[in-house]
């Protein structure tokens, strides 16, 4: 489910930290599963991270303006 920046400047605040908030807790399922080596895609971790990443920065950007 990797999001792009422009589906992601379209949400609002609430569907940011929505979205940030079931990222988060994809993220940890699939850390779950690499520790039991029941991880198929290693890279999905890694997409998920910069999911995290984009959300928050986008987040950050509107505290800012």
């Amino acid at each position: 489910m990797t999001v792009k920046a422009k589906q992601l400047r379209e949400m609002s605040q609430d569907e940011l930290a929505h979205t940030l908030e079931e990222l988060e807790k994809r993220l940890f399922e699939l850390r779950s599963q690499a520790v039991t080596e029941k991880l198929e895609n290693s890279k999905a971790i890694v997409n998920v991270r910069r999911d995290v990443a984009r959300i928050k920065t986008l987040l950050h950007e509107r505290v800012e303006q």
